[in-house]
């Protein structure tokens, strides 16, 4: 009798264990959503996968990393970033992080080649403008305090970087990171995720989106927005690895007798730049592609009817702009992989 209970026994363990095995089995991939509200803008997150628990503690990870970002280079509360802008316009020199040492250099790299049309030492700039706030007031700065800034001329290259010591041989630089820390925020998040195990994902931080692996072995998909309608402009879809950037005059803006002024300044003038409604870039798989991402956008939106030479500086052949008047300019390589809803238009592909 002992020795059937023992088989009786053995038997139910053994059924237990393929129930068990096939319900792990039937486990099957999906999606995760987490959204959050950081950088002054709305983060989602996706996660494809077949753990919840991994997926949530991986998303977890990533917005704690964006809050880390979000407080140690916010660019007008108390930060190491204000502390930098303290001590460059009091003469001194400063000790910065190692993070926030090559954030530095590499925003100098970027900036130089873009003729410095897109320069985080434009932080006073932007102030002056009022877009050191999350609403803005429709007023143009003082004349005379807009000049004498434009005639100091404030750029990264101002800027010595020794080790972890900066100082600036101009005291009008303030670094204000808010065309730069979305992207190398996306770097982040992706480094964070492949350390969690995470493998397919995508990260959108405000427009600014990277992708990580596939969706059930299919690539993302997503929408560029169009600047002046609620709808996509296209679609398209975001392999392993890419990053997509828009700058547009639709998000950080105000409207003053008729004209919209945007945050996007153009250091030449000092004004918000004219004659381009959104530019995205597609940035393909390479290091930093997330900062690229954000960054390039900046110097091909502000050039206007030049915007093709700058994303060629930055080795971007995916590229797409909306003129002032409407007319959508895509480079070939893109032009083959959007889909254009029917009514937008008129399209100019351009090498």
């Amino acid at each position: 009798m002992r020795r059937v209970g023992f088989g009786r026994g053995l038997a139910a363990a053994l059924v237990a264990i393929v129930l068990v095995a096939l319900l792990a089995g039937c486990a099957r991939p999906q999606t995760f959503h987490q959204e959050a509200y950081v950088f002054g803008t709305r983060v989602d997150l996706t996660v494809w996968g077949e753990s919840q628990a991994q997926a949530t503690a991986a998303m977890a990870a990533v917005l704690h990393e964006f809050d880390r970002l979000h407080r140690a280079y916010h660019a007008w509360e108390p930060s190491e970033l204000t502390a930098l802008n303290e001590a460059i316009a009091s003469g001194e020199p400063a000790t910065v992080s190692d993070e926030l040492a090559e954030m530095l250099r590499d925003a100098q790299v970027l900036a130089a080649t873009g003729d410095e049309l897109f320069d985080p030492a434009l932080g006073a700039l932007i102030e002056l403008w009022g877009f050191h706030a999350e609403e803005f007031v429709p007023r143009e700065p003082d004349p005379e305090v807009l000049a004498a800034l434009i005639a100091a001329r404030p750029r990264m290259a101002d800027l010595d970087i020794d080790g972890n010591v900066v100082t600036s041989r101009n005291p009008a630089v303030q670094i204000d990171f808010g065309g730069y820390a979305k992207g190398y925020a996306l770097d982040r998040a992706v480094a964070i995720l492949l350390e969690q195990g995470i493998t397919d994902a995508l990260v959108n931080i405000g427009g600014n989106v990277m992708a990580l692996g596939s969706k059930g072995g299919t690539p993302w998909r997503l929408g560029i927005q169009h600047p002046r309608e609620p709808r996509p402009l296209a679609t398209l879809p975001l392999y392993d690895g890419e990053a997509i950037g828009t700058s547009g005059d639709y998000q950080r803006y105000f409207d003053l007798n008729g004209e919209r002024y945007a945050h996007l300044l153009d250091p030449r003038t000092g004004r918000p730049a004219v004659g381009t409604q959104s530019l995205s870039v597609v940035i393909t798989p390479r290091e930093a592609a997330g900062t690229l991402s954000d960054a390039a956008s900046k110097p091909a939106f502000i050039a206007g009817d030049d915007w093709r030479e700058y994303t060629r500086r930055y080795r971007i052949d995916h590229a797409l702009r909306v003129a002032d008047d409407g007319r959508i300019e895509v480079t070939r390589e893109l032009r083959a992989r959007l889909q254009i809803p029917s009514g937008i238009g008129p399209v100019v592909v351009v090498d």
